[in-house]
């Protein structure tokens, strides 16, 4: 991996969008409500993160690759938690 400027953007921008997910994760696990959550909206999200995630690879991008990788998880991990709690 050539690691400079851009890779270090590229990493910083993949901690900043995927801890953005953590405080619904938490909150979502905590409570075990999720009457509010897009079920649609979630299962979008994940489509899309997880084509992110195979660009990444194809590509051999590592912030891509990371941090839509560890996003796509947690997005489902939300999804499951709709799907348990209604």
């Amino acid at each position: 991996m050539k690691f400079d400027g851009t890779t270090l953007i590229g990493l910083i921008a993949a901690i900043c969008t995927t801890s953005s997910f953590l405080p619904q994760v938490i909150k979502t696990w905590r409570s075990k409500k999720t009457k509010d959550i897009s079920f649609l909206m979630y299962a979008i999200l994940a489509l899309g993160l997880f084509l992110w995630l195979i660009y990444g690879i194809i590509i051999m991008d590592y912030p891509l690759i990371l941090a839509n990788g560890i996003s796509f998880g947690l997005a489902i991990c939300v999804l499951f938690l709709k799907i348990r709690h209604g």
